[in-house]
């Protein structure tokens, strides 16, 4: 038997913070025990849960792994405008002037995360990004 990917997991200084961060991002529960103060957290998302761990040092380089979101049910703009009101950060705005491409954003302790098309927006043109 091979294995599976259980969590994904993200050290930060506030998991709580962190894990409601993402909650609403994924529009996913956060774990039925988990509370402000607590040194983990958990958001379940269908497939792989995200983990959030209290760690005493802050981020200081890139990430050398990071999550790439396609919106579900909202174009690649406006899905970027919603993380934004939540508390995302703009890194690096790879939008091209054909439609295509992307958006890097950190989420609320500066990991990075990338928002691709959707899958709608990508039928459209045929294009791979």
């Amino acid at each position: 038997m091979t294995s599976l990917v259980r969590h994904v997991t993200f050290d930060c200084a506030d998991p709580y913070r962190l894990a409601g961060f993402w909650s609403a991002v994924l529009d996913a529960p956060l774990g039925d025990d988990d509370r402000p103060g607590d040194p983990e957290a958990v958001v379940e998302t269908p497939g792989v849960s995200l983990l959030f761990i209290a760690v005493p040092e802050g981020k200081t380089v890139k990430n050398r792994v990071h999550l790439d979101l396609q919106p579900q049910d909202r174009s690649r703009d406006e899905e970027v405008d919603r993380l934004l009101a939540l508390g995302a950060t703009l890194v690096d705005d790879r939008r091209r002037p054909d439609g295509t491409g992307w958006v890097v954003l950190a989420d609320i302790e500066g990991n990075e995360l990338c928002v691709e098309r959707s899958a709608a927006e990508r039928a459209a043109t045929d294009a791979p990004a």
